[in-house]
This record gives C-alpha cells, structure tokens and sequence, in this order.
C-alpha cells in the first residue's frame, strides 16, 4: 500500500480538462443524420474524415465519419461505414438511460426546439422538470437518445449541490456493498434502491 501511496504522489497532477471535445456515434446514413442535425437543430456539419482502416486499432474497415459543431466549439460526431445499419440498443439497458443533453440558452428556446422538433414528425417528451434544469427528450434517425436542456439554477445553488454530492455517492457505495454481501448470501434479489427520493412527485403522478 504504501509503495502504491508513494507512486501516486510521484506522478504529476492531472492537466486541466477545459470542455468536451466531441461525442461520437454510429450514424445509418449519413445525409440522414445530415439532414436531422444541419437542418432540424441547427448544428453546422464542420468536418469530414473518410478512410479505410482505423487510425487506432489499424483494422479494415471502411468509414465516412462527419462532425457537427455547437457553439462552445465542440462537436457531435457520427461513423457512417457504409451498410445502412444503425447501433444495436444496448440489451440490458433501457432506452431512456443514455443519452446525450444539449444545453440551450433559455425555456423559451427549448419551446421553439420543441416545436422545430415536432413539425419536422420528430416525437418530443416533455417539457419534463428537473427542479435545477428544464429538458425535452427525442431520439435522432440513429436511435440515440437526445435531450435539450434550459438551465435554472445559478452558479451558487450548483455550488451548494456539490458540497454534498461526494457524502451521497459515499453512502451509495455503502449501501451497494452491504447490498453485493446480501445478494452472495441470497437474501437480496431486487436492485438496490436510492437512500433518498430527490424526485417524490413522479411516483406521486401514477
């Protein structure tokens, strides 16, 4: 332990890390996934890279991979390898789990996105509250889950969240393992369930 002690505080401290460059999925087509980003949400296609063979792994595999800009300077970025195939959803995940959430500039413009949204045929849920952020809630041609976001909270309420989400999580992990002990012994079968319901009045709906 105290070797692997000593080897941590030999390495340097992690660099800064400014803002999300880019997520990136596979796209089914990719002047369909074009279409529902450039024209629909508004994101300008940027950049194309085609190839045959993956820079990293070095394998074959033919691909057209384009990138939308947001207004941070980060991208969205979709593989089209050329087969008309979507991704597969995950099989032990439910669909509404991941996603990834764009951050607009008020609840006036989630309205409009919304609106945009629906009169293009696309299904929205929502305007779902959050307490600290309003969302809506769509799936792109691909099948990825996408959510917009207008932000309520001010920088000083985020701030007095942070001060207790490591406590939280901490008891979470307790509980988990308190909970891994009882399944071993067989007298735990269903998930594990929140020490604390932070969203009462959605069970309340039912």
């Amino acid at each position: 332990m105290a070797a692997v002690l000593n080897h941590a505080r030999a390495l340097p401290a992690p660099p800064p890390i400014h803002q999300l460059h880019h997520f990136a999925y596979r796209a089914r087509d990719a002047e369909e996934t074009r279409h529902f980003y450039e024209d629909i949400l508004g994101l300008p296609l940027y950049h194309i890279i085609q190839s045959d063979h993956v820079p990293s792994t070095g394998e074959y595999c033919p691909y057209t991979h384009f990138f939308f800009r947001l207004q941070d300077g980060s991208f969205i970025e979709f593989f089209d390898l050329g087969n008309d195939e979507a991704a597969l959803p995950s099989p032990n995940t439910p669909a509404w789990v991941n996603h990834i959430s764009f951050r607009v500039d008020s609840q006036q413009a989630l309205l409009d996105m919304k609106k945009r949204l629906e009169a293009h045929g696309v299904e929205v849920l929502g305007i779902t509250d959050h307490h600290i952020f309003h969302s809506i809630y769509f799936f792109d041609p691909n099948g990825v889950r996408m959510e917009l976001t207008a932000q309520l909270a001010d920088e000083f309420q985020m701030l007095q969240e942070s001060k207790t989400a490591h406590a939280r999580l901490a008891e979470w992990t307790n509980r988990k393992q308190q909970w891994r002990e009882d399944r071993a012994a067989g007298k735990a079968g269903d998930p594990l369930k929140p020490q604390q319901n932070d969203r009462p009045e959605v069970g309340a709906r039912k």
